[in-house]
């Protein structure tokens, strides 16, 4: 009998055959919607907590801080939970309805800001109060060694070390961060593939951040391209996904299986035939009901 936290990770990979055009390039995508939390982000929240533990900075009257977009958040609120630990998460007013009650179900204090930069000044705002610890996933290492340790190898071993390419949609980076070193260090050939929204393009799960607040977890050189992704490109794809594919995701999702669809198009009219391209799922899609992303 496994543990929830045993449960995290060892996603399964699905291939979109259906809205993939190109029989010869292949593309697999990687469940994340399966943890027990419902999203990536576990790997990155199981991991700060247990360093946080073993580093010995949670302590008893030591509440945990975090601003989050939302599924981190939902990580830490469930596995803080497993250790007894208080936590208190601060996210953009505009969360989905959903969000906000899941974490507040695992017994997290939840306070809403109008952005997710005040939402980070206000958790450092906390700390500087005292009796709060920030696990900061923009700037803590627990979080790409999550991927270092887990999603990388996940691939590696799920294609047989045939993966080509790997895409993923970039927020706080963990994921391609730790994804990346891995990947190249198996063959420096991977091509690793960062999604960011286009300018005044609003998707959850996905920024791109103004200078000040870039992650500090973040090395450029880690990622050989990035493909900009609309909105409505964002939005499209997602529900393609659902109702072609049958993979009900969040918009992030969409986002980066829409670059990785325009990669497979570029590598098919480029006459590649031996390509496998690996893409994120993020999180599930009834963390979006309540928004018009469906309607």
């Amino acid at each position: 009998m496994a543990t929830l936290l045993e449960l995290v990770g060892n996603t399964p990979m699905v291939e979109l055959s259906r809205l993939n055009p190109h029989p010869s390039i292949r593309i697999l995508a990687k469940l994340e919607g399966n943890n027990p939390g419902g999203s990536v982000k576990d790997r990155a929240a199981a991991s700060m907590i247990q360093g946080a533990l073993d580093r010995g900075e949670i302590k008893p009257g030591i509440k945990l801080v975090e601003a989050t977009s939302g599924n981190t958040g939902i990580a830490l609120a469930m596995i803080a939970r497993l250790y007894d630990v208080p936590i208190e998460l601060v996210m953009p007013a505009n969360s989905t309805r959903e969000r906000v009650l899941t974490m507040e179900a695992f017994g997290a204090t939840v306070i809403l800001t109008e952005t997710i930069e005040a939402a980070r000044d206000y958790a450092e705002a906390q700390v500087a109060k005292g009796g709060y610890l920030l696990l900061n996933q923009f700037a803590n290492p627990d979080n790409y060694m999550a991927h270092y340790r887990t999603t990388g190898p996940e691939i590696w071993r799920d294609t047989n070390g045939t993966v080509t390419h790997f895409v993923s949609s970039m927020g706080t980076t963990g994921t391609i961060m730790g994804t990346s070193r891995y990947l190249k260090e198996q063959n420096p050939d991977v091509q690793i593939v960062g999604c960011q929204p286009t300018d005044g393009s609003s998707i959850p799960g996905i920024r791109k951040w103004p200078v000040e607040y870039l992650p500090k977890i973040f090395e450029p050189t880690r990622v050989d391209r990035v493909i900009e992704v609309s909105e409505e490109q964002a939005v499209a794809t997602t529900r393609q996904l659902a109702s072609v594919e049958g993979v009900f995701a969040g918009m992030s999702s969409g986002g980066s299986t829409w670059a990785a669809l325009q990669l497979a198009n570029e590598l098919a009219a480029e006459g590649v035939t031996d390509a496998l391209i690996v893409c994120i799922i993020c999180d599930r899609g009834d963390r979006y009901l309540s928004s018009d992303l469906f309607g």
